[in-house]
């Protein structure tokens, strides 16, 4: 045996073995998902899945999607404040948001402008509510400044408040608050960041921003 030919063969068994266990675990956490479905002891489930802006953490209750984070805001806080808010019951089941997953997908690959899925947003104020149900009526490739969604909503004077309920808007690209600039054309906030705003514009085939151009003015 050549000198090296033992350590290969030691690595060659060394990550059959590693992969064998990969296997193993994963398996048995397929069964522990399906336990606890199977329960109903699983109050918010959640995946990882990616984006052109990076991954990004999906979770849903039983009512609907509750929750898309970006990894600037940090999954492992977003976790702890959904089993805070909601309930500790929170367990990594990609099967509930298989159809979220697929709807993602068909937006960033250009085969779908806007998705079809049942949202939870009971941690909206009332207020924040009606601004982010009225969110998704901007059309894909379009855009609004806050003070037009302000009196679209009914509420011509609670710019300020609108800008808050797009900050705080916990379905981002579902619900798509990147499509709210200020007056002026500006990007103004995004919780996934300004960078990750203008990608999702220009994904929509919006002129970059600052130019004035395809506003709802």
């Amino acid at each position: 045996m050549t000198p090296g030919m033992h350590d290969r063969a030691d690595t060659t068994v060394g990550d059959a073995a590693a992969e064998e266990d990969a296997r193993h675990v994963a398996a048995l956490r397929r069964q522990l998902v399906g336990a606890a479905e199977a329960a109903g002891i699983v109050d918010v489930a959640y995946r990882v899945v990616d984006s052109p802006v990076g991954p990004l953490l999906v979770a849903a209750t039983e009512d609907g999607l509750v929750r898309v984070a970006f990894s600037s805001e940090g999954h492992e806080s977003v976790l702890e404040h959904l089993s805070q808010s909601i309930s500790p019951r929170v367990l990594q089941a990609p099967g509930r948001l298989d159809d979220a997953a697929r709807q993602l997908e068909a937006y960033f690959t250009g085969r779908s402008q806007t998705f079809d899925l049942r949202v939870d947003l009971r941690r909206s104020t009332p207020f924040r509510r009606r601004v982010q149900e009225y969110l998704p009526l901007i059309e894909f490739g379009q855009t609004a400044s806050y003070r037009q969604v302000a009196e679209q909503v009914g509420s011509p004077r609670a710019v300020r408040a609108v800008g808050t309920a797009c900050a705080t808007n916990p379905l981002p690209i579902v619900i798509p608050c990147h499509r709210v600039l200020r007056s002026d054309g500006g990007l103004g906030g995004y919780l996934g960041g300004t960078d990750a705003k203008a990608e999702l514009l220009a994904l929509e085939g919006h002129p970059p921003a600052g130019s004035g151009q395809g506003l709802l003015l």
